[in-house]
């Protein structure tokens, strides 16, 4: 069942925070194992290895390999099962997989115990925005998606201020115990909650997917559109993300500059994702397809702020990495709820999965090296010169898809009416 009358449906908001805790803890958990990266290396590896590095680093490949190898086949069976369950099981999972990797006294055992993660993540991250589309209307769903995005530079952040407090006063290990019954407790409340697609004589009426709907997904133009847009931002954000501390030292920065970049996230990545949300929902009664507008001239506004960065000195340049971020952020909540909004209920899962798919492994899985190799050919200011090559991509590919916005939506209401649900 979706919303028809405008308002979220009955325990809408309930759902949203339980929903972005999860998320919260879902970043916290991802950054944690940077922040204690020395310490595993130190106690798995001699201290004169010269591939450590290389095999910690595998630790966050064998993560994000088969968090975005197993969301379409988890995607696919949110489409068919009870949302919730899905989030729950996969909650749980992957929160007993963070305790095991405290547990691990080997490096294979930890690599096993991320790859864990990475399947609880791939479960839950294609059911979870799906489920507040169902529960919120069209005209919510942008500053809906965003708040719950929020958690994206907040849990992150606070992954890595966690995990620099627990390696100064206890053990490496302790930062994955201390983060699994907070998980653990989450994914059990999500076994209180109802599927928002009714059950009994509701949920007989909704139509089971067809091979022409998911085939229907890539014959949307503003599905491949944002799709693609996503791909090349995730591969800025990314590739900044990653290689801002090597890009602060080849600046000659000291090492307090870190902090400063996490507070950057926090801050600009923040009230951008909010505001994001905000601005394009109270855009589309005047403008259809404000979601790729706000989206797209964030991001081509963001670029040459983001080039400025790169030539201007410190602490100028941190001014102009500021604004850069904030625009390049406004993204999140608008480009997530136009891919709920363009494909049908029954095969949404499937959409945001697909999604996962395409720009993890197109967008920062390619970064890390390619930038990594232009860098170490040239130097790191000609390298970051691809992010913001790709914010522009990302941009100009949000605007030529902002046309199709309006009839491809329009499509899917009608649809969705058609089939006796309501959008």
């Amino acid at each position: 069942m979706e919303p028809s009358s405008g308002k979220p449906l009955a325990g809408a908001r309930a759902a949203l925070w339980l929903l972005l805790g999860i998320n919260l803890f879902n970043y916290i958990d991802r950054q944690i194992l940077a922040a204690v990266e020395p310490e595993i290396r130190a106690t798995f590896f001699s201290p004169n290895d010269p591939n450590a590095m290389a095999r910690t680093g595998a630790l966050g490949t064998a993560f994000l390999v088969t968090y975005m190898m197993s969301a379409p086949a988890l995607g696919w069976l949110a489409d068919r099962f009870p949302r919730w369950v899905i989030v729950g099981t996969c909650v749980i999972l992957w929160s007993l997989a963070s305790g095991a990797s405290g547990l691990a006294t080997t490096f294979t055992l930890l690599v096993f115990t991320r790859i864990c993660v990475g399947i609880g993540e791939g479960g839950y991250g294609p059911a979870a925005p799906t489920i507040l589309a169902d529960l919120y209307p069209l005209q919510s769903r942008g500053r809906v998606l965003a708040i719950f995005c929020a958690a994206i530079p907040v849990g992150s952040a606070l992954g890595y201020v966690l995990g620099g407090l627990i390696k100064v006063n206890l053990d490496w290990r302790w930062a994955f115990y201390l983060v699994t019954p907070p998980g653990l407790l989450l994914g059990l409340l999500c076994f209180t909650r109802r599927d928002p697609r009714g059950d009994g004589a509701t949920k007989k009426k909704q139509r089971r997917a067809t091979w022409d709907d998911y085939v229907t997904l890539f014959r949307t133009p503003s599905y491949v559109f944002n799709t693609l847009a996503q791909t090349a931002m995730t591969f800025a954000i990314g590739g900044l993300g990653f290689w801002m501390p090597a890009y602060l030292q080849f600046r000659q920065q000291p090492p307090s500059a870190l902090p400063i970049f996490g507070g950057i996230i926090v801050v600009a990545g923040l009230i951008s994702t909010l505001l994001g949300g905000f601005v394009a929902d109270q855009l589309r009664a005047r403008y259809a397809g404000s979601y790729f507008l706000v989206s797209g001239f964030g991001m081509l506004a963001g670029f040459p702020l983001f080039i400025a960065m790169l030539f201007a000195p410190f602490p100028f340049a941190w001014v102009f990495l500021f604004a850069s971020v904030f625009l390049g952020f406004l993204n999140t909540g608008p480009s997530n709820a136009a891919l709920a909004n363009v494909s049908l209920p029954s095969v949404r899962a499937t959409a945001f999965a697909l999604n996962i798919l395409i720009i993890h492994t197109f967008g920062d899985a390619a970064a890390f090296p390619a930038i990594g190799f232009v860098a170490g050919h040239t130097s790191m200011n000609t390298a970051f010169l691809l992010v913001s090559a790709m914010m522009f991509v990302a941009g100009l590919l949000w605007l030529l898809g902002a046309k199709f916005l309006p009839s491809d939506t329009a499509a899917v209401e009608a649809a969705t009416l058609q089939g006796g649900l309501s959008i």
